[in-house]
């Protein structure tokens, strides 16, 4: 998950000190049932003894968590640290309560939310992501205030009710049930809070071949997909924006993105 902002492309010139070393960080885990931390006591019964002529090894793809891991891994920063622009702007207004960030990657948002006085709890699936969000969050000075946790979201939600929930970018690489989590975001809404989507509207030029299995749709089939209750919902903001994102090159071009805000009244 991307904060959507102009990402970097080179470590810093002089890198930091990895923020786990100086500053721990407690996330809460939640492990569905099913999951590899339940099939360590699996045992075959019946059939042939397996030996190497009769099983061989089976090659399974890296979960969305592997996939995050390393490619945050490989890099100092992947984002560039700065809220979304969006976010700042619409958040401009409200009252500071609780807000919760969905797919808060490096987290610039959260961090940003939790200095304007919100307490935040901020999810990823990449533990490293959140390692190097929580450091950040402690040379802000706001460690107290952001609750991180890691979530699978297409498995398991953060528990509670919010007055901002933001789901900034929130794609991925791998299988992400990404309308189904949004409507649980809507869901988590508190009566008089507001829920804010902002996300890519289609690849950007220079991407020649797209993932297939990567839908990034418009904000009429955002808004659409949120199936919210009629008279519930006041539709703020359901718009298409455009913005500059320098290419891999590092060439400036035109990306065109895509805002929906709701507010929860009944």
């Amino acid at each position: 998950m991307s904060d959507g902002t102009e990402s970097v492309t080179a470590p810093p010139t002089t890198p930091t000190t990895p923020t786990t070393t100086t500053t721990p960080m407690t996330t809460t885990t939640t492990t569905p049932a099913g999951t590899t931390a339940d099939r360590t006591a699996t045992t075959r019964t019946g059939g042939a003894p397996m030996t190497d002529e009769t099983a061989e090894p089976q090659q399974t793809a890296p979960t969305g968590a592997e996939l995050w891991d390393e490619k945050y891994r490989a890099s100092h920063r992947v984002w560039s640290g700065n809220p979304n622009t969006v976010l700042v702007r619409e958040v401009d207004g409200l009252t500071p309560g609780r807000a919760l960030d969905l797919g808060c990657g490096e987290g610039a948002d959260a961090v940003w939310l939790a200095r304007e006085g919100w307490r935040v709890t901020a999810t990823d699936i990449s533990r490293v992501a959140l390692e190097r969000a929580a450091g950040h969050a402690a040379e802000a000075g706001v460690a107290d205030r952001v609750d991180w946790q890691w979530h699978d979201l297409g498995e398991t939600f953060p528990a509670g009710e919010y007055d901002l929930v933001s789901a900034s970018f929130l794609h991925s690489m791998g299988d992400l049930p990404r309308e189904e989590i949004l409507r649980r975001a809507a869901g988590a809404v508190a009566p008089g809070g507001v829920l804010l989507v902002v996300g890519h509207s289609g690849f950007p030029t220079w991407e020649k071949n797209p993932d297939p299995s990567v839908h990034l749709p418009g904000p009429d089939e955002v808004l659409a997909s949120l199936e919210l209750a009629p008279g519930a919902w006041q539709v703020l903001l359901c718009a298409e924006h455009e913005r500059v994102q320098n290419d891999p090159d590092g060439n400036p071009t035109t990306r065109t993105d895509n805002a929906v805000k709701v507010r929860r009244t009944g």
